[in-house]
């Protein structure tokens, strides 16, 4: 029988409450193979981890290390600028308390650090998010950032302004061969497939620029079909996430409690999103293999981000891991079911 082309692992983030090693005891009694830790998780008291204790870490209970969470941080890069309150939560309290060229600057320099030991761990692909380079007005989604008046254009601004603070990342990525795998997703550097060829195109196509796939945010319109069709050379990493919308109930209010929002992240058996379908496409766009090639594996991780507003978020990621295991991680086709006929 042809070898499963995926592995059940789990995304570090929504559990930063446990310490790496908790994380992986619990990923590890939940049945995943593999862990996505998040950045915070590889800190130790000055600066980050030695990679020996991390690689030790996780070999000492027979996980996978399946790429390193970095959203928050270069989130934090390419949004500083703006002055927004909103990056605080992601760095220490006396960094936020700095000018936001000062926090642009220890961001890039910790950004710089961390791909250094993800290089040291073998790690080559980073899911992240890029920051709001274009502006609030632009990331809102609505016509008041697009028009072009007196002394302005946000859209040409806002690319100039992508290419030249990215730059030294881009750089730095592409000197230790990382991918920066960029979750497209509402309020970011990219929305929608479109946005990220875009960023792509600015930056005259530049390599280290890939996907992380993650469905449950094709929520306005571009199914995520269509979204990882448009992006498909460029995906190398991909989260297993559903939701829900409910009907009659505004997509954009001014409500962060998740109970009350049309949109909900809901576990993975019972959402929107067949996830065998997605699954699927993942392998016809050459998720499995692309990821395979550049990481030295021999299967791709479905790194699962189970989220519910209703339900445990241990319960909830334990049984997204059981899904993948279970119901996602079967041999793929090695050619086509009509071979055989008429033989």
């Amino acid at each position: 029988m042809a070898q499963n082309c995926y592995h059940s692992s789990i995304e570090g983030a929504q559990h930063g409450a446990k310490s790496l090693a908790q994380f992986l005891d619990y990923a590890k009694a939940s049945g995943a193979a593999g862990a996505q830790p998040s950045n915070y998780m590889l800190q130790g008291e000055k600066g980050f981890k030695k990679a020996k204790e991390i690689k030790e870490t996780f070999e000492s209970r027979g996980m996978l290390l399946d790429g390193i969470s970095c959203h928050c941080p270069l989130w934090v890069h390419t949004t500083a600028w703006t002055g927004s309150p909103s990056i605080r939560p992601f760095i220490p309290a006396d960094v936020a308390q700095k000018s936001p060229a000062e926090i642009e600057k220890w961001a890039e320099n910790y950004l710089f650090k961390l791909m250094d030991l993800a290089a040291e761990l073998g790690v080559k692909i980073l899911p992240t998010f890029w920051g709001v380079a274009f502006g609030w007005e632009v990331a809102s989604g609505y016509p008041w950032g697009f028009w072009a008046g007196p002394g302005f254009d946000l859209i040409k601004e806002g690319q100039e302004r992508f290419v030249k603070k990215t730059a030294k990342i881009r750089a730095h990525a592409n000197k230790l061969g990382i991918y920066l795998a960029h979750e497209i997703h509402p309020g970011t550097g990219a929305m929608c497939a479109d946005d990220f060829n875009m960023l792509v195109s600015i930056c005259d196509g530049d390599k280290c620029l890939a996907v992380n796939a993650d469905p449950s945010h094709c929520w306005e319109g571009e199914s995520w079909e269509t979204r990882f069709l448009k992006v498909a050379p460029r995906v190398y990493a991909a989260h297993i996430k559903n939701f829900v919308i409910r009907p009659n109930i505004p997509l954009r209010m001014m409500d962060g409690t998740w109970g009350k929002r049309a949109m909900q992240f809901v576990d993975l058996p019972s959402g929107d999103i067949n996830m065998q379908r997605y699954a699927e496409l993942l392998i016809h766009i050459g998720y499995p293999s692309r990821y395979c090639q550049v990481m030295g594996t021999k299967s791709a991780p479905l790194v699962v981000e189970a989220e519910s507003a209703h339900k445990d978020l241990d319960y909830t990621s334990a049984n997204g891991v059981a899904f993948v295991r279970d119901h996602l991680c079967w041999p793929a086709a090695a050619g086509s079911f009509e071979d055989g006929m008429g033989a």
